[in-house]
């Protein structure tokens, strides 16, 4: 048995704030990111892969259940259903890898996964944000952001390289193993923080009803003619006339959806208030009119839409730069080994002067240190274009030498922290949008829209860039990234609640 004060340790912000979120960005890494690489090892064709895009559909349209975590049972009870879900997802991977016939079923298992992952994401999110109060939660920002990029770095390095080196089926056990093992302390120590509300089977129940099913039938239907008609005429009738548009992955496409479908609510706002709240009891449709129905919604929806335009645009063709450069030998050490310590150092520093002086005080100087690397890297850009022009496509890059690549490390280093700083800002006013009834539907709202300006941005990115050159597409970008500061002056939320 644990000791009073060993347990009270155990169950510290300081340490659940970080399982909580290595547990979050681990799923994540593996789902998204890591399976393209297994399934690009095991001979799987480049078109097939493409189609791994569809597991960021989740992430996306997450927030279209995340009323029903705030409305049944805990964000604490959500958050151990899931993680244990993942667990078995990810061993019987590792059960299916060596047989001839298991790749289809994984393909399946980890989009079955990504539904699983993106609901564990908001329950996460949303006991966060009931454990603490607000000052706590800018404060642990930082533990946030360090986490989820810890979980990052070992799904890429740690996994992936046991998966290359040993095989796949170690790797997802190892994966399995670690999280299985997370689990067990969150089911242990985590604190319980929260009110009981709605019973589950009240949610199973509604899962039932006549209705529903044939919903879920019209949209099976729906989905089967959208791949089987709509998508084979998009690629061959729409994409060759505007190849830009063939950049936009189908889970970018929703997201770009959701938001046409925000600016509609907005317009008629009148009208489908009074049509989705017929119900009186209905949760869902209070938790969007909820979060619609305040004053300059508008003006903070667009705010976290375009806060990262021009930090996204950069980050699409910061790699890109440094391949042309001629220095891709050099990235891993440079993005690994100096990049992530400096986006953690920046996150914790938001984060925790976040906590100290204020949202209202630290968002603009914060933003502007976030953008004012895009200048940062048009100089470098300019300085060494005479390397681009020479080592772009060559076989045998021409050195840039050893102080020109410490410059490059420098300047990326620069923009890591910077970029942490920026996102110790973004996930702060998420959390500030959020009423405290409606946590986690309303964190997953902001968040799903905040990655729209980063679909965009990896569309054109790669044509303006090829049109202008580095330097002045890392300009262009620093522009971009304007309007986002200019409506600091005019957004509300930035001030703690009463």
């Amino acid at each position: 048995m644990l000791s009073q004060s060993t347990r009270s340790r155990l169950q510290s912000p300081h340490v659940w704030a970080f399982t909580t979120y290595f547990a979050e960005g681990f799923p994540y890494t593996i789902i998204r990111i890591i399976s393209s690489v297994f399934f690009r090892d095991i001979g799987v064709s480049l078109q097939a892969i493409g189609l791994t895009s569809l597991y960021g559909i989740p992430w996306v349209l997450k927030f279209l259940w995340g009323p029903h975590i705030d409305e049944y049972g805990t964000k604490r009870t959500w958050m151990l259903l899931m993680q244990g879900s993942l667990v078995v997802i990810m061993g019987l991977m590792a059960l299916l890898v060596p047989v001839p016939w298991g790749i289809r079923v994984i393909a399946i298992t980890l989009l079955v996964g990504s539904f699983i992952a993106a609901t564990h994401d908001m329950a996460i999110d949303g006991y966060y944000m009931e454990a603490l109060d607000e000052k706590g939660q800018a404060k642990f920002v930082g533990y946030r952001v360090m986490a989820y990029r810890i979980a990052m770095m070992t799904g890429t390095g740690v996994i992936v390289t046991i998966g290359a080196t040993m095989s796949w089926q170690m790797a997802y056990i190892c994966s399995a193993t670690m999280l299985a093992l997370l689990f067990v302390y969150h089911i242990a120590l985590l604190p319980r923080v929260e009110i009981y509300k709605s019973s589950y089977t009240e949610l199973i129940k509604q899962f039932l009803t006549f209705r529903l099913l044939v919903a879920s039938a019209l949209l099976a239907g729906a989905l089967i003619l959208f791949f089987k008609v709509a998508i084979p005429y998009w690629n061959t009738q729409i994409v060759p006339s505007a190849p830009m548009l063939g950049k936009i992955k189908f889970s970018g496409w929703v997201a770009i959806g959701l938001l046409t479908g925000l600016v509609l609510l907005g317009l008629f706002k009148s009208k489908i208030k009074e049509m989705m709240l017929r119900d009186k009891s209905s949760f869902y449709a209070q938790a969007f009119m909820a979060f619609m129905d305040r004053e300059r919604i508008g003006v903070a929806l667009a705010f976290i839409i375009l806060m990262r335009t021009g930090e996204s645009m950069l980050a699409s063709m910061v790699s890109p730069f440094i391949v042309d450069l001629g220095i891709k030998v050099h990235y891993g050490w440079i993005s690994g080994g100096v990049g992530l310590p400096f986006s953690i150092v920046g996150a914790m520093a938001g984060g925790w002067l976040i906590s100290r002086n204020g949202l209202r005080n630290t968002i603009w100087p914060f933003l502007l240190a976030q953008n004012f690397t895009n200048l940062i890297y048009m100089v470098l850009a300019f300085h060494l274009q005479p390397f681009v022009a020479i080592n772009t496509g060559a076989a045998c890059p021409t050195p840039i030498g050893i102080q020109n690549i410490f410059l490059v490390a420098s300047v990326h280093a620069f923009d890591q922290f910077a970029g942490g700083l920026g996102t110790s800002v973004l996930i702060t006013y998420l959390m500030r949008t959020c009423l405290d009834e409606f946590k986690a539907a309303h964190f997953a709202i902001g968040s799903g829209l905040m990655n729209i300006s980063g679909v965009l941005a990896g569309a054109g990115s790669g044509f303006l860039a090829a049109w202008l050159g580095y330097g002045t597409f890392f300009g262009v970008s620093f522009l971009a990234s304007l309007p986002g500061m200019a409506l600091i002056f005019l957004i509300p939320f930035l001030d703690e609640k009463a």
